[in-house]
């Protein structure tokens, strides 16, 4: 079998890697996975009348327009979603027809919707949703996040031992390893990177506590250290590693798994970088704007 084919899923369906288009992608991923698909398909559907109130209403929060985090959250959950929804047909049938799996699926789901629902309700009250301690009740809201966020999170972990353990997925083995690795990775480092979050109690290290003046597009801080800078990279393993397989696969071949752990290894190594930079109270590359 060629390097494309071992590289993909059997069946092999329209060599789906290298496939532009976006209705056939939204099909092919509700296929796989109806739920996680679907959700992140309404979630996406919300960054419309977001973007339309971004527009209209003029209030600010930290230095930024109200509606520019959970525009921007809206469409991290979307990217997140969907790529669960493609990787969950990686695990075996048995194990995507367990109680468990469906019952997983679900809270993520479950989890995904309320985080992105609070974020925008606050929004809309012009307050902040991650680190309000200003009553009982935003704390206990603030705490549901945090267990919701670290339910879906684990969900990769868990995803990425499941297709570890199908040995009946006929994939490359650089393609399978960089698979399992960036979705365990996603677990792993965010978590780390999150839970610095929380207990820091802001993504501000040093320098101005405010996203006015930050990196065009990412809002990341210019005059001081930011975590979600190594939080971006970190939860957006599952896509960097996995890309590098399936490349690595057409380049070196999908039998040599070496270039995928070296990546894996020098990735994981520049967010540790990320995040003791960060630490230290110095900007993600100062020079820019």
């Amino acid at each position: 079998m060629n390097t494309l084919a071992k590289s993909l899923p059997v069946p092999v369906r329209a060599a789906p890697v290298l496939r532009l288009d976006p209705i056939w992608w939204l099909g092919e991923l509700g296929a796989r996975q109806p739920v996680l698909a679907g959700t992140g398909i309404l979630i996406g559907l919300a960054i419309i009348p977001m973007s339309f109130a971004a527009l209209l209403d003029p209030r600010l929060l930290n230095g930024i327009d109200v509606w520019i985090k959970p525009i921007k959250f809206a469409t991290a959950i979307l990217l997140y979603m969907l790529t669960l929804a493609f990787f969950a047909s990686w695990a075996s049938g048995r194990d995507r027809r367990a109680w468990w799996f469906n019952a997983s699926v679900r809270i993520v789901a479950a989890a995904a919707i309320f985080e992105i629902a609070y974020i925008a309700f606050q929004a809309s009250l012009a307050e902040a949703s991650h680190f309000n301690r200003t009553d009982v009740l935003h704390i206990a809201l603030y705490g549901m996040m945090g267990v919701g966020a670290t339910l879906m999170v684990a969900f990769s972990g868990l995803l990425g031992i499941l297709i570890q353990r199908n040995r009946a997925l006929d994939v490359a083995p650089a393609v399978r390893d960089s698979a399992v690795i960036g979705l365990l990775l996603t677990f792993v480092l965010t978590m780390i990177v999150a839970g610095t979050l929380s207990a820091s109690g802001s993504h501000w290290i040093g320098g101005a506590h405010s996203d006015a003046g930050g990196m065009t597009l990412t809002g990341w801080s210019r005059d001081g250290g930011d975590l979600r800078v190594a939080h971006l990279f970190a939860t957006h393993a599952m896509h960097f590693i996995p890309v590098f397989g399936v490349v690595s696969a057409y380049i070196f071949g999908g039998g040599n798994r070496r270039p995928v752990w070296l990546f894996s290894a020098v990735y994981t190594g520049f967010v540790a970088f990320l995040y003791f930079q960060a630490l230290a109270g110095e900007p993600f590359l100062p020079f820019l704007k």
